[in-house]
């Protein structure tokens, strides 16, 4: 098979093996060695491989056997001489030919500071302002380990740290290890030396299977990517280097020798780019200050959707003439300039740990922090998420900890410095009563957060109990919205759902918005809430996990809220759609003695229904099952499902064996053709009415059969 690699030039071939006599090997084992490197290259640099992982696998062996049979042939190139066999008892001095200098920062985050850098650079060269304005290139800033790659006739012989700039540490074994390097340059005629500086950095996503890795096995938990790509450089044994997912990318050049170099830092890197080596995408040409602040600020809004992380943007002169004649100052480069954003992460003390309740009653501990300015604000909380959470972080009162936010996230505690821990803290426990109102916590087995159990009273769930309380599909109290319901809470007239039925028409007309006529139409609204159906009031109770659908089958299997109130966990399971999480929430929810006490205080407000066993007679759609798809020609999905349930029928979400009809109305969607996969009979509109009506008629509790019928 051979497939042509547009971006390279490379030409993939990897035929079958067969059995080579002495003569080929060599040849084999030099074909095999460019085919696995040019397939390494398009997996871990182009993102866009060609082969499966069995064929890659399979080409890898065949070359470790030939190389294991004929030793004399091994190269320091190979694709199988990535990982040193031995642990290095530490890492030798390496002295830089041409120093590894850093780049000054420009502390100023905002557009200024490109600004300044183009006046210093315009200012050093002796322009005017009738001087055209100078091209740049702008780079990402990386967030990582910066390294060399010293390339001798196409081969790398070397990796080395920055270290002092002068000197570093030889990590070459370990920089074998990261299969986006390639070994050999990918040139007919490369450099005689040419030594590549770059940014060894792991990506967001390796990071966390990283850690995950860790945490399963019981090891160290890495801060972040930079410090985890840090510490996996600078392993002294590459076989656990390996195991790190490290990337690269280039960004200059130090030592050359044997080489032409081109007129601008930009056909630099496109040059280092066809060597092989990964360069990022993200770099572009920049005219004078205002390109330079546009990429600044481009960057900053897609800088949390990047895989990896980045502190800033580089600017560089584009021009390496223009370079060499700017020249350095205490060891900077003139021609280049950092220019970061708000730093991430900062370092901070743990104050207090407070509970927070939540509109929906999920308790959130959060960290109260000493004030520290990170990511472009002063923070002073950090929310710690849940229990769980805070003992995979062991976060404690006291405790110094890295504190990260990015743009608008919200701030979060990422690691705790042990080493900095005050002695006698203890470990964080989650409270077993609601810290506003009392109520008892609970936590469903395979959740990870933890919920006050007082949905109907409880201050902090107020305004969102009452909110879903008077919705459409709950008791419909037509008027009561949000900015009303707010008014109400804030001003203590209401404390439950109880309450409003206590209102007055004067109590309405002390609020902002509301007309005299406007709080006669809550008030009427509310009287006609009284009289509803018992699902819909299981329903607007807002229990957790309780939707229309359960509180329809509730309704219709224990036939009086007294039943569903007494009911136990066994007798809730023995409804069909329900489950354990969904009958320990239904359970513990009528256990709060206070929840008890609103609904006795709504029915002693005259809230009521027909008895559900009464009213339910067996009508023609008695024991069927109905499921819903399509929009009907004459009326909403919710009048059909009240037709169906009044017709003794059952509306349910989806289609199974089960299911007895499926009432379908315009552009079903893959709802329709289950159905018919199933053999599941179809019904459209007219068909359900004319049944619901001839139910009225007859009042019989005979099924009929119902011919299908295609819409």
């Amino acid at each position: 098979m051979q497939t042509q690699n547009a971006e390279q030039g490379t030409l993939f071939s990897a035929p079958p093996s067969p059995s080579l006599a002495s003569a080929n090997v060599a040849e084999r084992i030099v074909t095999l060695r460019a085919t696995i490197a040019a397939h390494d290259h398009r997996y871990y640099v182009l993102d866009a491989p060609i082969i499966a992982d069995a064929e890659y696998d399979a080409l890898y062996r065949e070359l470790r056997k030939l190389e294991t049979q004929h030793p004399e042939l091994m190269s320091p190139d190979s694709p199988t001489q990535r990982v040193g066999e031995k642990p290095l008892p530490e890492f030798p001095a390496v002295r830089h030919t041409v120093p590894m200098l850093s780049i000054r920062t420009e502390t100023d985050t905002e557009a200024s500071g490109a600004r300044a850098f183009d006046a210093r650079v315009r200012r050093e060269l002796g322009l005017t302002e009738n001087d055209p304005p100078i091209a740049y290139l702008a780079e990402l800033k990386f967030d990582g380990l910066a390294i060399s790659l010293r390339y001798e006739n196409g081969v790398l012989v070397q990796g080395a740290t920055r270290g002092d700039g002068e000197n570093g540490e030889d990590v070459t074994q370990n920089i074998r290890t990261i299969r986006a390097i390639p070994l050999r340059l990918n040139s007919s005629a490369p450099p005689k030396v040419i030594e590549i500086r770059g940014e060894v950095y792991m990506r967001r996503d390796d990071f966390e299977k990283l850690n995950e890795r860790q945490l399963a096995t019981g090891e160290k938990i890495f801060v972040n990517p930079r410090n985890s790509a840090a510490g996996s450089l600078r392993q002294l044994d590459p076989a656990i280097t390996v195991k790190r997912p490290l990337s690269f990318f280039a960004y200059g050049l130090g030592e050359v020798s044997g080489w032409s170099l081109p007129e601008t830092h930009g056909d630099v890197l496109d040059a280092i780019e066809r060597f092989g080596l990964p360069v990022d995408k993200h770099r572009r040409h920049a005219l004078g200050a205002e390109e330079l602040i546009a990429f600044h600020q481009d960057v900053a809004t897609l800088r949390e959707t990047l895989p990896f992380d980045i502190d800033g943007v580089v600017y560089k002169v584009d021009s390496l003439a223009l370079q060499r004649q700017l020249g350095f100052v205490t060891r900077e480069p003139r021609w280049a300039v950092a220019h970061k954003y708000p730093p991430q992460e900062q370092f901070t003390t743990v104050q207090h740990i407070d509970v927070q309740v939540g509109r929906t009653g999920k308790l959130t501990p959060v960290a109260k922090l000493s004030p520290v300015f990170v990511g472009g604000a002063t923070v002073t909380n950090a929310t710690l998420h849940n229990e769980d959470e805070i003992k995979r972080k062991d976060v404690r009162i006291g405790d110094t900890v890295i504190v990260r936010r990015a743009g608008d996230v919200i701030p979060e505690i990422v690691a705790v410095v042990i080493e900095r821990r005050p002695k006698n803290t203890h470990a964080f426990e989650m409270p077993q009563q609601c810290p506003v109102c009392g109520a008892a916590v609970t936590r469903e087995e395979g959740d990870a957060d933890a919920y006050c159990s007082g949905e109907l009273y409880c201050p902090a769930q107020r305004k969102q109990a009452l909110l879903h309380f008077a919705g459409r599909r709950a008791m419909d109290i037509e008027g009561l919205g949000d900015k009303i319901v707010e008014q109400l809470v804030d001003k203590t007239l209401v404390r439950s759902a109880a309450d409003l039925y206590k209102l007055t028409q004067g109590d309405f007309a002390g609020l902002e918005r509301m007309a005299e006529k406007s709080a006669a139409n809550v008030i009427a609204a509310l009287e006609k809430s009284k009289h509803t159906t018992l699902e819909r009031f299981i329903f607007a109770l807002g229990i957790r996990h309780v939707g229309e659908a359960t509180a329809r089958d509730l309704a219709q299997h224990f036939g009086s809220l007294d039943a569903l109130m007494a009911a136990d966990g066994n007798a809730l399971v023995a409804i069909p759609e329900i489950g354990d999480v969904m009958a320990d929430s239904i359970h513990s929810f009528f256990a709060e003695p206070r929840n008890r006490d609103v609904i006795a205080a709504l029915r002693a407000a005259g809230v009521g229904w027909p008895d559900a066993a009464a009213a339910t007679t067996a009508g023609a759609l008695s024991g069927l099952t109905f499921v819903l798809t399509g929009t009907l020609p004459s009326m909403s999905r919710d009048e059909a499902t009240r037709r169906i349930v009044a017709a003794g029928g059952k509306v349910t979400g989806s289609v199974s064996k089960k299911t007895s009809y499926v009432l379908a109305g315009e552009a079903p969607g893959s709802t329709l053709a289950k159905a018919q996969a199933l053999n599941v009979p179809i019904l459209d509109e007219a068909a359900l009415l004319q049944i619901v009506e001839n139910a009225k008629i007859e009042n019989t509790a005979s099924q009929k059969t119902i011919s299908q019928v295609t819409p």
